[in-house]
């Protein structure tokens, strides 16, 4: 498992800061801030690793859709149909495909695989992967109501009060509620829904009924 130490971050923040907007540089500052919240309340210990993943995130979303098809033709990633349908999925695939190509020292499976998923989510998600899915929703940067909304209910709960088994419902049931959001945006804007996202959230819904 490799060691990330606090040089490694900052080195790692200095080089993605030169590759995008600043706009999009606070938003992965403060998502990176915001899984430090987050891993305190639920793994200290992938406290680095998620750091690194929330800087390295979006290092590819500000391509344009041709500039993604591209990459993911010289990375060898499969575009379908349904993938040119919704092109801001792209970035979560292509970013976690260069982090082994471009920042070796980085390519951990906790870190890949929370960059993978942070933008769909998926079935039998990890908890890492989880925590950066949730802190890119509802980092502070973020002044969309549905953001605002989001990090109010989970926040305004108080996770920090609540018993190890209430905090990790309290995980499952602010997922939900962010794919119900997402999904409704989707479906008002007559956009594809992600596989991914619907068997994430109906896999959380059994988990509730079930507790």
């Amino acid at each position: 498992m490799i060691e990330i130490t606090e040089p490694m971050l900052d080195g790692l923040r200095e080089s993605v800061l030169s590759r995008l907007s600043a706009k999009r540089f606070r938003h992965t500052v403060a998502v990176e801030q915001m899984v430090v919240r987050l891993c305190e309340l639920y793994c200290p210990d992938q406290t680095a690793r998620l750091r690194a993943a929330a800087l390295l995130h979006d290092l590819t979303k500000e391509l344009t859709p041709a500039e993604q098809e591209s990459l993911c033709a010289s990375l060898g990633l499969p575009v379908s149909p349904q993938d040119r349908l919704a092109p801001k999925t792209f970035h979560a695939r292509t970013a976690a495909a260069l982090i082994p190509e471009e920042f070796p020292e980085f390519a951990d499976h906790v870190i890949v695989s929370a960059v993978r998923w942070h933008t769909t989510g998926r079935r039998e998600m990890t908890l890492t992967e989880k925590l950066l899915y949730l802190a890119d929703y509802i980092d502070e940067s973020r002044s969309f109501e549905n953001c605002v909304l989001l990090r109010r209910y989970f926040w305004g709960a108080g996770p920090q009060e609540l018993t190890p088994e209430r905090r990790e419902a309290l995980l499952r049931d602010t997922l939900i509620l962010s794919y119900d959001m997402t999904i409704r945006d989707l479906l008002s804007e007559h956009a594809p829904v992600a596989e991914e996202t619907i068997e994430a959230r109906n896999e959380l819904l059994l988990e509730a009924a079930q507790a």
